[in-house]
């Protein structure tokens, strides 16, 4: 009997069957090779994703941003508004929301650590609060990755577990929760772009219902990303579409805009 009949031909020798096994053996070990590399660099934790996300970009990722916004949001009445809102941010940390009309509409800083609400120079609220998403979409391109993975585990993500999934068709790292529980409070990235495109919670208003926000439609900014199309749901309900235009990185944009006196 032949000792290899799959790779045997007329009138091929023993030798010649061993020379050809030899060979598929080298080529199947050459193709498993990069798989097996890929499979070891999957991130074993949330603080590596993290560090990736900030190693891909950093030095290159825009430091300032504007652009105009079209909201639509959902009111108590279960009604849908448009509004306007006229965005700036300085990264890390600091973005301002001016809603139309301008001057006279409700003003909303985030800066740092504070949340402010104000009507022109008059502060209406003042608390102490983080925007997570803005941690994630994009204080974690322009600040040391340590201090981002203080201000998520300070706002409650853990970084474990972790795992794969696929997202709008693209594989993504989940950190925060196992495969199949989309109830935990988690992230999602872009597992080749290192972005962040989703973010999952129990709602702070109604904890039976689940918050569910997504960066959708990345495009090139600068030397960056900018995602121009945002969606957030309550309970699987659109709760609010945000919709960017008119957008700009690197703009001079003065450290007054985020105060109010």
């Amino acid at each position: 009997m032949d000792p290899v009949p799959l790779l045997t031909e007329p009138g091929m020798t023993p030798a010649r069957c061993f020379v050809s096994l030899a060979i598929s053996l080298a080529v199947a070990t050459f193709v498993a090779a990069p798989l097996t590399a890929a499979a070891a660099q999957t991130p074993a934790s949330g603080e590596q994703v993290v560090r990736a996300m900030h190693d891909r970009y950093e030095s290159r990722w825009y430091h300032t941003l504007t652009f105009t916004q079209k909201t639509t949001r959902r009111t108590p009445a279960d009604t849908m508004v448009v509004e306007t809102w006229y965005e700036a941010a300085a990264v890390p940390g600091r973005l301002r929301i001016d809603i139309a009309p301008r001057p006279g509409g409700r003003s909303i800083i985030f800066a740092n650590d504070s949340i402010i609400i104000a009507r022109g120079d008059s502060v209406l609220r003042r608390v102490a609060g983080r925007n997570p998403l803005l941690i994630l979409g994009f204080d974690v391109y322009g600040q040391p990755a340590e201090r981002t993975l203080d201000a998520l585990r300070e706002e409650g993500f853990a970084m474990q577990p972790i795992h794969e999934d696929v997202w709008r068709g693209r594989r993504v790292y989940v950190v925060g929760a196992a495969s199949g529980d989309l109830h935990t409070k988690q992230f999602w990235v872009d597992a080749e772009r290192m972005l962040f495109v989703r973010l999952i919670e129990p709602s702070h208003a109604d904890s039976t219902k689940i918050d569910d926000t997504r960066f959708d439609n990345y495009q090139r900014l600068g030397g960056g990303w900018i995602a121009p199309l945002v969606e957030s749901y309550s309970g699987g309900k659109l709760v609010q579409r945000e919709e960017y235009r008119d957008i700009t990185a690197d703009p001079p944009l003065p450290s007054s805009l985020f105060t109010v006196n």
